[in-house]
């Protein structure tokens, strides 16, 4: 039911980042840089820590940055009432000039609710007149039709298209659940996907299974860089005890704490019916749901009255990582037909937290990968509420085995996740293809 995840060969060779050093000199000065990327700070999970510390470097680097985002949107999936009907929102973040602007943000998620999401951003951020030529485009997926205008603004100013991939649409399409989403939509964005993939002068995917996936689009092998995410978090600090005490967490309980978006693609249906096995069975588990997402409302009504089952708002920034280092693991759920869409972002925040990981995911995917490669986890089969239960009690039982993955979250966090590496290969990756 259950294995213990250990690192493995990658099918792609993965870089070797600690071989990517800064240099003396900033290598963007008098560089334009335009960023084009729905998410964006103030959120702080998901994409948008990623493109911000991002953005943040390239103008350490001495570049002029813009971004061309949306409004701040995620994971609740709402618009807050300071971005209420305005059509832009011209902010600077650290240096950062961002252009926030107006896009439909669906409360529920649908086929027909998506594209009219993606829609609405992409046409806005096309019609948006620049202050000057840039000398590169980095176009950041999702959004899709956000990245097919950055595609189109790069070809109008004759200029380099890089494309970061963080999620992978087509398969997304294909594999979340979303309503509608079968069939021709799927089909359709695939080849949007592709499309934009073949223009680009360089992409940027997460792993070997996206390195792949691009690969299989038609873009050659020369243009494609693999470039994992780093975690952004800082290390946990508060006392776990007290933190524990402070959430109403027993001592005596285990504690199984998901932390991010609740969406289709994660499958939380699957957590709440392990949390309703763990009340029949009388078993210590607490199930805990943290944060926020278009399923919240469905998956609390689901769980309605279960005791093993708890929801929590997003934690701060500051509270983070001593709320997951108050847990005893760390869960990542995905759909089983979920294999390689995307990457979680959580699974860096978990390491640098320093906790093991129960990864209920298809063996076959991009996730479960990183979680072998990491060497702090087990993975257990997904869409199965008993095989979960049944993976954190035999993973709680096990003290030595805990300590054992403990330290390997720290050391994969410490040796594969630091920012500065990948930062820097984005940077110099920027310098070597912009118009000078």
């Amino acid at each position: 039911m259950s294995e213990q995840a250990r690192p493995t060969a990658p099918t792609t060779k993965v870089p070797d980042l600690s071989v990517v050093h800064e240099v003396d000199a900033p290598r963007l000065t008098g560089r334009r840089v335009l960023v084009v990327g729905i998410n964006y700070a103030p959120e702080h999970t998901g994409i948008a820590p990623y493109t911000t510390q991002a953005c943040e470097h390239f103008v350490k680097q001495g570049a002029d940055v813009l971004v061309l985002s949306g409004v701040p949107h995620y994971p609740q999936w709402c618009v807050p009432d300071e971005y209420r009907w305005r059509r832009k929102v011209v902010e600077d973040h650290a240096g950062v000039q961002v252009r926030r602007l107006r896009h439909y943000v669906p409360s529920s998620q649908s086929a027909v609710r998506r594209g009219l999401y993606e829609a609405t951003f992409g046409v806005h951020a096309l019609a948006e007149r620049l202050p000057q030529r840039p000398d590169v485009v980095v176009a950041v997926v999702p959004s899709l039709l956000g990245a097919h205008a950055a595609a189109r603004i790069a070809k109008r100013e004759g200029v380099p298209l890089v494309v970061w991939v963080q999620d992978l649409m087509g398969p997304a399409v294909a594999q979340s659940g979303i309503a509608g989403g079968g069939g021709r939509v799927s089909a359709a964005t695939t080849r949007m996907e592709h499309a934009l993939l073949k223009q680009a002068d360089r992409v940027f995917v997460l792993n070997e299974a996206f390195h792949a996936y691009v690969a299989d689009a038609g873009v050659p092998v020369e243009r494609i860089q693999i470039l994992p995410n780093w975690t952004h978090v800082r290390a946990p600090a508060a006392d776990r005890a007290t933190t524990r005490q402070r959430l109403g967490w027993r001592p005596d309980e285990v504690i199984a704490l998901h932390s991010g978006n609740m969406g289709l693609k994660q499958g939380l249906d699957n957590v709440v019916a392990a949390a309703q096995l763990a009340q029949r069975t009388g078993s210590c588990v607490r199930f805990v749901l943290m944060g926020d997402g278009n399923q919240r409302a469905v998956l609390e009504e689901l769980g309605h009255g279960v005791a093993n089952l708890q929801f929590l708002p997003p934690a701060d920034s500051a509270d983070f990582p001593d709320v997951l280092a108050a847990a005893d693991v760390l869960l990542v759920n995905e759909r089983a037909t979920a294999v390689d869409m995307s990457l979680p972002s959580k699974l860096t925040s978990y390491f640098a937290a320093g906790m093991p990981v129960i990864a209920a995911v298809p063996g076959l995917g991009g996730t479960a990968q990183e979680v072998r490669r990491s060497g702090a986890g087990r993975l257990v089969t997904p869409e199965d509420a008993a095989a979960l239960l049944d993976g954190v009690l035999e993973l709680a039982a096990d003290d030595d085995l805990l300590q054992v993955l403990r330290l390997a979250a720290s050391a994969h966090a410490h040796e594969r996740l630091a920012s500065a590496p990948s930062l820097a290969l984005l940077a110099e990756t920027v310098a070597d293809i912009s118009v000078a």
